[in-house]
């Protein structure tokens, strides 16, 4: 399983990468195999301010539907608008093209709670 150690992760499986104060977010490798093949990816927050740990949007796969839970708070300022036509980039290429949004981080959000990649393949056993 692929855990790439420059991202950060959380609980709920999903990673993101910090750049200055905007933070792209994914599912990772465990979270994609563990759902099968990605049908459809939904997000309906696009320009909305959430807290850490609400739902954002959905990721639906051919047997079940998953809820996406922001990992930091902000404001989702962007979302992969390729993943409307290529959903399957979720499971290809989770790091890369796969990536579903992005953030600018609310001043002073709580970073804390986001694991290392040592802290994350932990939590899986």
């Amino acid at each position: 399983m692929n855990t790439p150690s420059e991202l950060k992760y959380t609980k709920d499986h999903e990673w993101v990468k910090i750049e200055g104060n905007v933070a792209t977010v994914g599912i990772t490798d465990f979270a994609q195999g563990e759902l099968g093949d990605i049908v459809f990816v939904d997000v309906d927050t696009l320009d909305e301010e959430l807290q850490a740990n609400e739902v954002f949007g959905s990721v639906e796969a051919v047997k079940t539907v998953s809820d996406l839970y922001l990992p930091i708070a902000g404001k989702i300022i962007e979302v992969n608008e390729e993943l409307e036509g290529e959903p399957e980039l979720v499971n290809t290429d989770p790091y890369g093209k796969g990536w579903i949004i992005k953030i600018e981080i609310a001043e002073g959000a709580d970073q804390s709670v986001l694991l290392s990649a040592e802290d994350y393949q932990a939590t899986l056993g």
